[in-house]
C-alpha cells in the first residue's frame, strides 16, 4: 500500500472510532439530521447548533456531550466556533462526500 492510502486508512479508522461510541454517533447524525451539511442551525429551530441543544432529548449531560463533540471535532467529523457563551456546531459536507466515496469503493 502506498502512503497516501495508508493515510487515508488512518483518517477513516479514527473517524470510525470516533463513531463507534453510541453517543458521539446519536450526536453525528443529530447535526446531520438538523443541518444540510455545511451550515448551521439549530436542532430546535433557528439560529445555532449549540452544543447545549445537542444534549436536548438525546439523555446526555451538557458535561459529556462538550466531551464527545471534542472527539468528534478532532476525528475531523464536525466544525464548531464560539458564538459568545455559546458553541455552534456543524458537519462539513466533504466529511459526508468523503465517507460516502469510502463505502462506495
Amino acid at each position: 500500500m502506498s502512503n497516501i492510502q495508508n493515510k487515508n486508512i488512518d483518517k477513516f479508522a479514527g473517524i470510525f472510532k470516533a463513531l463507534s461510541n453510541p453517543n458521539r454517533l446519536q450526536i453525528f447524525l443529530r447535526l446531520v439530521s438538523c443541518c444540510a451539511p455545511g451550515t448551521v442551525c439549530s436542532v430546535d429551530s433557528e439560529g445555532g447548533a449549540f452544543v447545549g441543544d445537542l444534549s436536548k432529548d438525546l439523555d446526555i449531560v451538557p458535561s459529556t456531550v462538550s466531551h464527545h463533540i471534542k472527539e468528534l471535532r478532532q476525528a475531523g467529523l464536525i466544525k464548531m466556533k464560539r458564538k459568545g457563551q455559546k458553541i455552534e456546531c456543524w458537519v462539513e459536507p466533504d466529511v459526508i462526500k468523503n465517507l460516502s466515496k469510502f463505502f462506495s469503493c
